[in-house]
């Protein structure tokens, strides 16, 4: 287990504020940080030890090819577009929930995939959600497994991950080690080694192993 939540700062306002600058810039800080999801079920809290960024449209100061919101606005990715902190929910492959912080100012659409973490609460609440999990470390290592040990679903896309059902605590410290290299799973040239937005805690057990695209795999990255 990693060490204890009391070693982090969670008021609010101070992370919104964080949130509002670049997510590739947030995204190596941001590693270590709790985010917890206090459902009926019970609370399940998991440590974030990947993450990846994704920024505008074509047509914006950052444009990236590997973002939902590359094409511009749309119902299902409007969450990105607004104010730092809340979530954006996507569902693929027809099976898979994946979730995102929102980061950046209120309609400059950019946020962070959460790929991979540590459960450090609510193991037993995550487990019976991720049956399929042998070990402690597999319960949310992957964007699907993470969104799925949290309990998280398109009906949580567009809710403050700052705000009660949930709370988001970041480190105090930096992590030790931290890597970077290309997204994971993104097709075309926002999966490529021009785009390394892919952060995660070196050595960290928990962390995804990575994947590149097939060649006509449709995006599907935050």
């Amino acid at each position: 287990m990693s060490s204890s939540m009391d070693q982090h700062i969670s008021s609010p306002a101070e992370v919104r504020t964080f949130l509002q600058g670049d997510p590739r810039v947030i995204a190596p800080q941001i590693l270590g940080a709790v985010l917890t999801h206090h459902s009926d079920a019970g609370p399940v809290s998991v440590r974030l030890t990947e993450v990846e960024a994704y920024m505008g449209p074509r047509d914006s100061e950052n444009p990236d090819p590997g973002s939902h919101t590359f094409g511009g606005l749309t119902p299902r990715n409007a969450p990105m577009f607004g104010p730092p902190g809340f979530l954006y929910v996507y569902f693929t492959y027809g099976m898979h929930y994946c979730a995102n912080i929102v980061c950046g100012p209120d309609g400059s659409p950019s946020a962070l995939l959460l790929r991979a973490g540590e459960i450090v609460e609510g193991q037993g609440l995550a487990a019976l959600r991720r049956p399929a999990s042998k070990a402690h470390k597999d319960l949310a290592s992957g964007p699907a497994r993470l969104a799925s040990a949290l309990g998280l679903t398109t009906a949580d896309t567009g809710r403050d991950a700052l705000a009660s059902p949930f709370s988001l605590w970041l480190p105090t410290t930096p992590a030790p080690a931290v890597a970077s290299g290309p997204r994971v799973g993104v097709a075309g040239p926002g999966g490529s080694t021009d785009y390394p937005w892919r952060f995660w805690i070196e050595d960290d057990p928990t962390v995804s192993k990575y994947k590149a695209a097939k060649p006509r795999t449709r995006n599907t990255a935050g």
